[in-house]
C-alpha cells in the first residue's frame, strides 16, 4: 500500500497537470491528503485567489469526487513550499518542514531558507545548517512571522 507521502506526490502530479493545462496562469502549489478520502489543493494565481477561481478548479477535478472530497484553497499566510522556485521566493524567510527520511537524526525542522538550488535548499536552524534535497521533502510551509 502506498504511503501518504507517495499518494500526495501522485495526486500532486496528476492534479497539477490537469489544472495547469486547462488554466495556465494557475499554479498548483501543493496537494495535501487531509484524510484517506479527502484532499486539499492549494493554488495561486497572479490576480489572486477568490471563490470563483476555487470553484473553477474544483470543477476541473470532478472525476476525483467518486473517491475523494476535494477542497481548493488559496495558499494563505503559511504558504506551502514544495518546488525549487517556491524556496527561491522564500529566501530569508522562516519555514517549518518535514522530510521523508531523517537528516542528522531528525525529520522535522524549523529555520530560515538561506539558499535554494536546483536539487536542494539550505536551511539554517538555531544550531546548524542543513542541505535538504527536494526529493526528501514531505511538507514545507512558510511560518507566519507577523
Amino acid at each position: 500500500m502506498a504511503s501518504t507521502y507517495d499518494k500526495e506526490k501522485e495526486l500532486t502530479s496528476e492534479v497539477s497537470l490537469l489544472v495547469e493545462r486547462a488554466m495556465p496562469e494557475v499554479d498548483v502549489l501543493a496537494v495535501e491528503l487531509t484524510s484517506p478520502t479527502r484532499f486539499c489543493v492549494f493554488v495561486d494565481h497572479p490576480g489572486g485567489v477568490d471563490h470563483a477561481l476555487c470553484q473553477q478548479v474544483t470543477d476541473l477535478l470532478r472525476d476525483y469526487l467518486d473517491r475523494y472530497a476535494v477542497e481548493v484553497s488559496s495558499p494563505g499566510t503559511e504558504r506551502p513550499l514544495r518546488k525549487p522556485d517556491h524556496f527561491q521566493h522564500a529566501l530569508g524567510r522562516s519555514v517549518a518542514l518535514r522530510t521523508a527520511t531523517p537528516i542528522h537524526g531528525s525529520k522535522r525542522f524549523r529555520g530560515r531558507v538561506v539558499a535554494a538550488r536546483d536539487k536542494s535548499f539550505r536551511l539554517a536552524t538555531e544550531t546548524d545548517e542543513f542541505d535538504i534535497p527536494y526529493e526528501n521533502l514531505v511538507r514545507g510551509n512558510l511560518i507566519d512571522e507577523e
